[in-house]
């Protein structure tokens, strides 16, 4: 069978290779993580489509792949051969014993260029802490270990902390760290500056008393919380709030521009950026005129958990009649 990169969105003409979960020649089961594909706005995961083995792997990590390209060959089958029956003698059951501690090894969640880095760093891969998906190793946390481990024998050598493709240049007794951007970041950055080229820029500032809202929110905290399952009272409803009744008020704000046309929207969604690791991403809630000030919270908690597990779909990134961006959280005082 042939694994294919998904089908991207009209929006989405190309991906990058981030990261393989299965080695070839590695037993899977139906619907196991194998590869994720990162695209400019998204990751997209692609599992197997039945139990078998992944026999070849045709596209390396870090490599372009288009909308439903082959990237692996596959052989359906049983997933996990199951154990001989032993009929040898002690010394061939103590032979076993060392195949079944070395499967055991085996069994460890870790990426390849984890594997790698442990292998070339001489560290046991099955002692590192693992900080990824459900408990995953990654090549960072590999790195971490051989910092610490070097740290501990006070030696020279400077271990990479190992975004995927670090390259280290000592140059004199100073270094250097080459991080290639991920598309997402460079998605950013391209928009940006379109944005520069193509859009009357206008910055306005103003202030506001905000201590009648922090004032509400200590008064109502624990009340909030306890009637809402946890859910606490934030900043960003009121923002959401305050931004849709202002553009009900001034329609022109909640419209957008189509060639000569200008689409005045009858609705309100309201796009909230949220910073990862990857770059920022501006999820959309929908119909924030409709919502309470606790289905707007558990909305962006939702949000901000998919979106630092690269969860998100291109369906909640899309739509956005207005954005707000929380630079206060970063110490901000004004941004454009």
């Amino acid at each position: 069978m042939e694994i294919k990169a998904p089908t991207f969105p009209e929006s989405i003409s190309e991906g990058t290779v981030a990261v393989w979960h299965k080695r070839a020649g590695e037993s899977v089961a139906r619907d196991d993580l194998l590869v994720d594909i990162e695209t400019d706005k998204v990751v997209l995961e692609v599992v197997a489509p039945a139990n078998g083995q992944l026999m070849s792997i045709l596209k390396d990590e870090g490599e372009i792949v288009l909308s439903e390209e082959i990237i692996a060959e596959f052989e359906a089958g049983s997933a996990v051969a199951a154990p001989a029956e032993s009929t040898a003698t002690q010394g061939s059951a103590t032979e076993g014993a060392a195949d079944v501690g070395q499967a055991g090894q085996e069994e460890v969640s870790a990426s390849p260029a984890a594997r790698k880095l442990a292998d070339e760093g001489g560290v046991a891969i099955a002692s590192i802490a693992g900080s990824g998906k459900s408990g995953r190793i990654t090549k960072e946390d590999v790195a971490r270990a051989l910092n610490d481990k070097d740290s501990a024998a006070s030696a020279a050598p400077i271990t990479a902390p190992a975004t995927v493709m670090d390259e280290m240049t000592p140059v004199g007794e100073r270094v250097e760290r080459r991080v290639p951007m991920t598309r997402l970041r460079a998605s950013i950055a391209r928009r940006l500056v379109e944005a520069q080229h193509n859009a009357a820029m206008l910055s306005t500032f103003n202030e506001v008393d905000m201590l009648p809202l922090m004032t509400m929110r200590r008064r109502y905290q624990e009340e909030f919380q306890a009637r809402h399952n946890g859910t606490r009272l934030g900043i960003m409803s009121f923002f959401v709030r305050a931004s849709v009744e202002a553009l009900k008020r001034f329609p022109a704000v909640n419209a957008s521009l189509d060639g000569n046309d200008i689409v005045y929207h009858g609705y309100y969604d309201v796009g909230v950026a949220v910073g990862t690791d990857r770059g920022l991403v501006v999820p959309v809630i929908r119909d924030a005129d409709a919502l309470s000030f606790a289905q707007i919270e558990h909305q962006i908690n939702d949000y901000g958990t998919k979106a630092r597990s690269s969860k998100l779909t291109i369906e909640d990134m899309t739509g956005g009649t207005f954005t707000i961006s929380n630079g206060g959280v970063f110490g901000s005082l004004l941004s454009t």
